[in-house]
């Protein structure tokens, strides 16, 4: 028998919409079934009427045809393989996936709910159980699906191309847990490696690479954060975390999801953090990418369980009163081979031009955002993590590599913008869309950048030219006093700006004081190794730092670890060095942290106008000679008020005037020299009295490489 052209493209795999020949065709007044099993040795088509068919073999391979009368519906297959018969349904009579609604969302990239569409969806399509798989590969010459249910073969399961190339096929049988990929041959009929699902809800663990199959429908949060959590009012102090190194079992094995939240969200809560910030879940081949480097944006990493364990995770910090924030990364993507590069055979995500679409630094590839469907996917991708998984912000990692076209590129590396400017048009327009929807449709979130430059209005609304972001880390204020505090205490007069210059661009955005991991590896040691000096004056020198930060204006972040005065750089393939509680001077940090945490969150002078220069006031400056610094914070109510003053200076100083605000008694709340954390007890013995004179002030002792913080008394 001649076979047409139709068939032959089926059975060699370059068919482009195998829905034209295979499934039902009415043609006469018969209808015709035509099947592609391959391995099977006899078909049998049966209608929801009892009407049967022995289809024909028309090819070897596995292709058979027959007909079924006319008012035929639905209809299934009984196929023999070798002494076993298998009843299925055929994936080529069911209808579309996607509606013509959907296909105008996508078309105008504005699918906000892009992730129930796209992937792999299990569903009950004509009382048929089965999964849905929909990809966008708009320059492929063809589309199939592999995995565990068709021997990853890529003959059986061909899609259909809609729209601006979407390609989707509904397969019956398919169970929530099988694995898949895409096969894709690229423009030019060209076979490309296997892909896994951009929209993939759950991936393999590596070395392997293939999608799972997983409802994410079934994730629904229960909890969220309090409404207030991340307001600029608010007090915000944010434990940074690395899921794989904060703690580990058995010599140096994981926790699981489900053994981290038993144990990290009381941990956090009962440190007096208010929010916990996560290193990038979304799953990620290389280990020591942290998870920057993500191939999956969709799937929270495999490493610790599935999603539904994440999922209770993110509850049960919820449930101690944390907010939850994801570190994001809509920045880079690796060029895995399974990855998003080259995905359809061309520069699909990414940027075609290497000069546009390789970061020189990282080794990765960048996104085009000047491409609708780009910016559509990662928008969605944002919104996915609130919603399905009910996490509470998103910190956007390396902003300014999105906003500089010739980031770390030599002269002549880099493309222009159409103005001949260096300004990335399409990511500022990126990020300004990303905030708005963002805070559209979850206003009680909030979002943060690590944007490292001058860049304006990073943290102002979008209206009024910002680029839209809740909060920014200030990289500057983090820079300038870490290198002041690393100076020995006799050479800090000759750099007494660096802890000045902050405030002079202190609220020009909602900052974030970021003590973060980028801190703390790559030769740059631990916090606590920064200090100088001996045992005891690093400790010191830790403290006093630490007091700084929290009545400093700006909300709070510590890397773990931190908080308790790890000794060594932070290795993710390890845990953090717990044991070192065991010694009086780590657990001496740890109280202070603590106390710090609840300090902050219980006076509303050091939390309510962290971005606003009302809630401060400078009261000695010009003091180099003794390393001495004095402000106040300010509260809403008329004596919400902390005097803070602070001695990066090994040295006691007795009768110290203070001017302050109000006369009477203020008390002291805090004193980092206390013997409670391992200091030499030098204070205040719980306040002091104003003294006479043409403004009150305090004559005070204060401490040695240490800060004090004091309220005013009564009414």
């Amino acid at each position: 028998m001649t076979l047409p052209a139709e068939a032959y493209a089926i059975l060699e795999g370059r068919h482009s919409d195998p829905f034209h020949y295979l499934g039902l065709h009415p043609e006469g007044d018969r209808s015709v079934v035509r099947a592609f099993l391959p391995h099977a040795s006899q078909v049998e088509a049966i209608d929801d009427n009892g009407h049967r068919a022995e289809l024909s073999r028309l090819h070897d391979a596995g292709l058979f045809e027959g007909s079924l009368p006319r008012e035929v519906g639905a209809y299934r297959l009984r196929a023999n393989y070798g002494d076993n018969v298998v009843e299925l349904h055929d994936p080529y009579r069911f209808p579309p996936v996607l509606t013509d609604f959907d296909l105008y969302l996508l078309g105008e990239g504005r699918h906000q709910e892009l992730y129930d569409k796209l992937g792999a969806h299990p569903m009950t399509m004509e009382g048929v159980h089965g999964v849905a798989f929909v990809v966008f590969a708009p320059n492929a010459k063809r589309v199939s699906v592999v995995g565990d249910f068709n021997f990853w073969d890529n003959r059986p399961h061909a899609m259909r191309v809609r729209g601006n190339g979407y390609w989707e096929i509904f397969i019956p049988g398919v169970a929530i847990g099988s694995r898949y990929k895409f096969d894709i041959s690229g423009p030019h009929g060209e076979p490309l490696p296997l892909k896994a699902d951009p929209i993939a809800f759950q991936a393999e663990i590596r070395p392997n690479t293939a999608s799972i199959v997983f409802d994410e429908r079934t994730l629904s949060p229960k909890l969220r954060a309090p409404p207030q959590a991340n307001a600029l009012s608010s007090p915000i102090s944010i434990y940074e975390v690395h899921l794989g190194s904060w703690r580990r079992k058995n010599g140096n094995e994981w926790l699981t999801y489900r053994e981290l939240a038993e144990t990290l969200p009381k941990y956090v809560r009962e440190m007096g953090f208010t929010h916990v910030e996560l290193l990038p879940v979304s799953e990620h081949p290389f280990d020591g990418s942290w998870g920057y480097q993500p191939t999956g944006l969709f799937a929270p990493t495999s490493r610790f369980g599935p999603p539904e364990d994440f999922a209770a995770l993110i509850e049960a910090c919820h449930a101690e009163g944390l907010a939850v924030l994801l570190d994001w990364v809509p920045g880079h993507f690796p060029d895995d081979r399974h990855g998003l590069g080259h995905f359809d055979g061309t520069a699909l995500y990414e940027h075609a031009n290497p000069l546009q679409g390789r970061h020189l630094d990282w080794g990765t590839l960048i996104y085009n955002y000047g491409r609708t469907e780009v910016t559509n996917f990662l928008i969605s991708n944002a919104l996915f993590w609130l919603e399905r998984y009910g996490v509470d912000g998103l910190r956007v990692d390396a902003v300014a590599s999105m906003l500089y076209l010739d980031y770390s590129r030599p002269a002549g590396g880099w493309i222009p913008n159409k103005y001949g400017g260096r300004e990335n048009l399409e990511a500022i327009a990126f990020l300004r869309r990303f905030n708005t929807e963002v805070f559209g449709k979850f206003p009680h979130a909030t979002t943060a950048a690590e944007e490292s430059t001058a860049w304006p209005q990073v943290s102002r609304p979008v209206e009024f030219g910002g680029l839209g972001f809740g909060y920014k880390w200030n990289m500057g204020w983090m820079h300038d006093t870490l290198n002041y505090i690393s100076k020995d205490p006799i050479h800090r007069k000759y750099h007494h700006d660096q802890i000045l210059f902050g405030l002079h661009y202190a609220f020009s955005e909602n900052f974030i004081l970021p003590l973060s991991h980028d801190e703390v590896v790559h030769g740059k040691r631990s916090i606590l190794g920064r200090m100088p000096g001996d045992d005891w004056q690093r400790f010191a020198n830790l403290r006093a730092y630490y007091a700084f930060m929290f009545a400093h204006p700006g909300k709070k972040l510590l890397f773990m670890g931190s908080e308790f005065g790890q000794q060594r750089e932070w290795d993710h393939d390890h845990s953090l060095d717990w044991h070192l509680l065991d010694q009086t001077s780590h657990r001496g940090v740890q109280a202070l942290v603590r106390d710090l945490n609840h300090l902050y969150r219980s006076l509303p002078a050091l939390h309510e106008f962290d971005s606003d220069p009302a809630g401060f006031e400078w009261i000695i400056t010009n003091d180099s000679d003794r390393n001495v610094f004095a402000w106040v914070r300010k509260g809403n109510a008329p004596r919400e008020r902390c005097l803070v003053v602070v001695n990066f200076s090994p040295n006691v100083y007795q009768d110290y005037p203070v001017r302050v605000p109000f006369p009477g008694r203020w008390r002291e709340v805090f004193n980092s020299d206390s013997a409670h954390y391992g200091g030499t007890n030098v204070g205040n013995i719980g306040g002091r009295e104003t003294l006479e004179g043409l403004v009150p002030h305090l004559s005070l002792t204060i401490p040695p490489l240490a800060a004090v913080y004091l309220v005013p008394d009564g009414d």
